[in-house]
């Protein structure tokens, strides 16, 4: 049984990898033994996370941008001339912006569409012709997209277009996965509750200072409302994502998963 959950010697590519949630994921594959193709459009966070990553294993940077069409195609050429063939693609990049109702502009609906939803979309079909050649019978190459709270409720903040692109995200992933099921290809979606990466300790840092408590207290404030009464690990969230990638998971596909010890009660 222990090698139906292995994914070493696997090819994986994980977009927006140089930080929080990709950086986790990334982390994961490598420590689980996939050669891991680390994207984000900084270079030189890029290529610090590769080089940190390979001390465990191996992590190559290929800085892009995939909110771009010039960016999809330039990862996509990269990785072919690299790879015969891949196994796992993780889209994990993505793009925000909040203003009020009446001053949101045109140009974030252009900048977080570009990413969030053209960049997954066309990412994925530019590799598609080599992950059809890193499927085999009985373990399929996968696509694993990266959802948000947001795509499911309301968001508390004005972010409009980041909502909105994260509900298309959900439903495009749903329509790839009837697409590229003949191809044996599988295309999941992970929607993270509140995951314990730097950039969420960063943001509930700075909540406390501005409420005047302490970063335990702003913590358990934000805990409160969990099931499980605790903030998930990036061990937690990057083993869901190392467990879609595995062959125990070849028959799962058109599926939003929730790791979020409880919090979202129903996804619709």
């Amino acid at each position: 049984m222990k090698n139906l959950f292995s994914i070493e010697g696997k090819v994986a590519v994980v977009t927006g990898g140089s930080r929080g949630i990709g950086e986790m994921i990334a982390r994961g594959f490598v420590e689980a033994g996939a050669r891991v193709y680390i994207s984000s459009r900084k270079r030189e966070a890029c290529e610090e996370v590769a080089a940190a990553l390979s001390k465990s294993g191996s992590a190559i940077a290929v800085p892009a941008d995939v909110g771009t069409e010039a960016g999809v195609k330039q990862l996509a050429a990269e990785i072919a001339e690299r790879e015969p063939a891949l196994h796992v693609l993780v889209n994990n990049a993505g793009a925000n912006w909040g203003a009020p109702y009446a001053e949101f502009p045109d140009s974030a609906w252009d900048k977080v569409l570009a990413v969030n939803l053209k960049g997954v979309f066309f990412l994925t079909r530019e590799l598609t012709p080599l992950l059809e050649k890193g499927a085999k019978p009985g373990d399929p190459a996968r696509v694993i997209n990266i959802g948000s709270i947001d795509a499911i409720q309301v968001p508390p903040l004005e972010t409009y277009a980041y909502s909105a692109s994260k509900a298309a995200v959900h439903h495009l992933s749903r329509t790839l996965a009837v697409r590229l099921a003949p191809d044996n290809i599988t295309v999941n979606l992970v929607l993270p509750g509140r995951i314990k990466t730097d950039r969420f300790v960063e943001h509930q840092t700075d909540r406390a200072k501005r409420a005047g408590i302490t970063l335990e207290q702003q913590m358990a404030l934000s805990s409160a409302d969990i099931p499980m009464g605790r903030i998930g690990t990036p061990e937690e969230f990057a083993a869901m994502v190392v467990f879609l990638a595995s062959a125990r998971a070849s028959y799962v596909t058109g599926t939003v998963v929730q790791v979020d010890g409880g919090l979202i009660r129903s996804v619709v």
